[in-house]
């Protein structure tokens, strides 16, 4: 969609984007209040289907069939609309949900978890590609800073209702309630996708990306199983074969570059998949953390939780104005800037984990510095990366952005899983497992943070 210079000036809920702009965060709104309470619900689960060794898979499972349904709906949107797409994902999402609700042990959890992640990615996809063809530039920040204020209302109501129905309910009650929030969705949703037009994307490698998802996502699955029992030489040979088999498909569902850290695109997307790696297992793992070692009850883990998406929300705003004022020349010192306190705030979290007294204060404290950090850093790297979508390639950025989204943090709750597992394993208690788990989040977003400084507005 080609923008004049009046619309370019116009604001998110001026008439000719009020529409969209609702329609996209109630759809995300859905999203978020899932992922939330899943957050604060899944120890009770695993311990209720008697799957703690699974408990990474329940967040795995769902961030890496996210991969699925990003790349076969990013594929397929530019040649089905906007609408049909959306459609399709709504009820595959649906379908999951109805399956976990009625699980009765943990292999059907992830099932379900499956068909909701597939469905999840989906949608946000469709989200991002009705982004890129219906805003300009300019207003971006501000439509993305929106994407993440849909954030706020699951944060101040997911975590603690989602805690409270587990304690005193059910957990079940939790993936039922999602149901009437995504017919509203789609009630008020759905009008706004049927007037978008998509617009042409290149074929070329579209057909395959399908298959590298499905190798990738299969490998990946083969690398975590056989980390859950490395000890063993079958273990060592499952995780072997799933690594050999990740690194094509990888290579090719990445921008080119990107395993060199090549300066702009490449480096963006990468340091942008580790800090959401980081952010997203930290708070599956300090759930886990505070129900399992420090003992509080699911309610209060959720009302911890919620700070951290609240913190988010907040800097989310905060950026967009800044990004405003400086017409976006601050981009890359807000990147850096809350990747930092990202650091700080997982420094934090371990600290909460090991204390005997005190913990809580400071895993409160931890969730505001996280969550600031990515409410900083993530509407500004998707900005950054969304300039450099030439007319046609809107589907293939916002696809490599959903991409990393899902694939880096599924790998990274994976790992965590896979030691908590073979902590069992060696007879360990589950502090160990979620204190290694912890440690790897603050070497990941250490990492991000050095990949930062090659981030720039346009490739070399």
């Amino acid at each position: 969609m080609t923008m004049g210079k009046s619309q370019s000036k116009a604001g998110i809920w001026d008439a000719n984007y009020r529409g969209l702009t609702i329609g996209i965060i109630l759809a995300v709104t859905t999203v978020a209040f899932e992922g939330l309470a899943i957050t604060t619900i899944g120890p009770e689960v695993a311990r209720h289907l008697n799957g703690i060794h699974l408990y990474g898979w329940i967040f795995s499972t769902f961030l890496l069939s996210q991969i699925l349904g990003t790349m076969v709906i990013g594929q397929q949107i530019g040649k089905i609309g906007v609408y049909r797409s959306f459609s399709l994902s709504i009820v595959i999402f649906v379908a999951g949900i109805l399956i976990a609700a009625t699980s009765i042990n943990m292999p059907m959890l992830i099932g379900g978890r499956a068909f909701q992640g597939f469905g999840a990615g989906a949608i946000v996809t469709c989200v991002y590609y009705s982004i890129t063809l219906s805003y300009p530039d300019l207003l971006r920040t501000k439509i993305l800073a929106a994407f993440s204020s849909a954030y706020i209302l699951p944060a101040l109501i997911g975590p603690y209702i989602a805690g409270l129905l587990a304690e005193y309910v059910s957990w079940r009650f939790v993936f039922w309630l999602v149901v009437p929030l995504i017919a509203l969705a789609v009630l008020l949703t759905l009008p706004s996708f049927r007037k978008l037009q998509a617009g042409s994307i290149p074929v070329e490698r579209s057909s395959r990306k399908e298959g590298y998802a499905l190798l990738l996502t299969i490998g990946t699955g083969l690398l975590l199983s056989g980390l859950g029992f490395i000890s063993d030489w079958k273990g060592i040979t499952l995780s072997l074969l799933g690594l050999i088999m990740m690194i094509w498909p990888l290579k090719m569902l990445l921008p080119k570059g990107t395993f060199m850290v090549k300066k702009g695109l490449p480096a963006t997307i990468i340091s942008r998949g580790l800090y959401v790696a980081c952010y997203v297992a930290t708070e599956s793992y300090v759930v886990l953390a505070l129900t399992e070692v420090k003992g509080l009850s699911a309610d209060i883990a959720g009302l911890i939780v919620a700070a951290g998406a609240l913190s988010w929300s907040t800097a989310a705003w905060l950026q967009s104005r800044m990004d405003e004022r400086d017409q976006g020349r601050g981009r890359k010192k807000r990147i850096s800037s809350g990747i930092g306190l990202m650091i700080l705030g997982v420094s934090l979290v371990i600290t909460a984990v090991t204390l005997e007294r005190g913990g809580i204060v400071f895993a409160v404290i931890s969730q505001i510095f996280t969550g600031f950090g990515i409410g900083m850093a993530n509407p500004t790297t998707g900005a950054v990366a969304l300039q450099h979508a030439r007319p046609g390639e809107e589907g293939e950025i916002s696809a490599y952005l959903q991409f990393v989204d899902a694939f880096f943090p599924g790998v990274s709750i994976g790992i965590g899983g896979a030691l908590i597992a073979v902590s069992e394993h060696f007879n360990q208690n589950n502090f160990t497992g979620i204190m290694l788990a912890l440690w790897i989040q603050l070497f990941l977003v250490l990492l991000s943070f050095i990949v930062s400084f090659r981030i720039a507005k346009k490739e070399d």
